[in-house]
């Protein structure tokens, strides 16, 4: 089987790591006269469509959101990966506490699986280069290999994390493999801290992920509600330990 005209002048990877490939389109060339203007400063300000693309080779397998996939080539099987009730239930729950799609198809066999186009970076990342593992935001996973391994993790004072807004869970990932990331923010312009014992407070929800290590606890700006009020600022989010953290600017 083979596939043409797929990457063209037009269409280009700019990136891949292990099975995963991203595709972005350099402009949108399907246009009409009430929409070009639109789409010109569109591909100016480096807004452009992009797809996750995902090559089996028989040994690997791809985890990913639910609705997520456009089209597939090859011989590949689809399953729910839930082993019976009890399962399910677990995963409705790890669903609704983190943002993301209850069950997840996990893809087997040998082909291409090509993701649904979308305005978001996709940013690749290696779990295994973050130590015990990594924690991520909310609603930004895509895909992962089948070989990492999916947990939740909780906050550690879960009374701050509901005044402040934030969700009381988070979505771990460990092992080995590779994590697709839906970001706002390109990883051109994520900054990465590392810590060595030290803390980072970010006023807001801007980490994309952390180190698993790493506590994570939601805060006073200040010791005191008068000096938080006289700082302007009210919870921040907390990072203490040793690990490292991708931030959105």
């Amino acid at each position: 089987m083979s596939v043409i005209n797929f990457e063209n002048e037009n269409r280009k990877f700019i990136d891949s790591a292990g099975s995963f490939k991203v595709l972005e389109y350099q402009k949108d060339a399907s246009v009409t006269s009430v929409n070009a203007q639109t789409e010109y400063f569109m591909s100016k300000m480096n807004v452009k469509r992009r797809q996750l693309v995902y090559t089996l080779d028989g040994k690997n397998s791809l985890v990913m959101q639910a609705g997520a996939m456009q089209w597939t080539l090859g011989n590949i099987s689809i399953s729910t990966g839930v082993k019976g009730a009890g399962d399910f239930m677990s995963k409705m729950f790890k669903g609704s506490v983190t943002g993301e799609s209850a069950v997840k198809p996990e893809y087997k066999g040998t082909g291409t699986v090509v993701f649904e186009p979308t305005y978001k970076h996709i940013i690749l990342q290696d779990v295994s280069t973050w130590g015990k593992g990594m924690v991520i935001e909310d609603g930004m996973f895509l895909a992962c290999d089948g070989t990492v391994k999916q947990s939740i993790v909780a906050r550690k004072n879960v009374s701050s994390a509901a005044l402040g807004g934030e969700g009381l869970f988070n979505l771990a990932l460990s092992g080995q493999g590779i994590v697709a990331l839906e970001s706002r923010v390109p990883m051109v312009e994520l900054v990465e801290v590392q810590l060595n014992g030290e803390e980072l407070k970010i006023d807001g929800n801007f980490a994309v992920c952390w180190s698993a290590e790493l506590d994570f606890t939601v805060e006073k700006a200040t010791k005191s509600l008068i000096g938080s009020a006289a700082s302007g600022e009210g919870l921040v989010n907390v990072y203490r330990g040793i690990g490292k953290v991708l931030m959105s600017p």
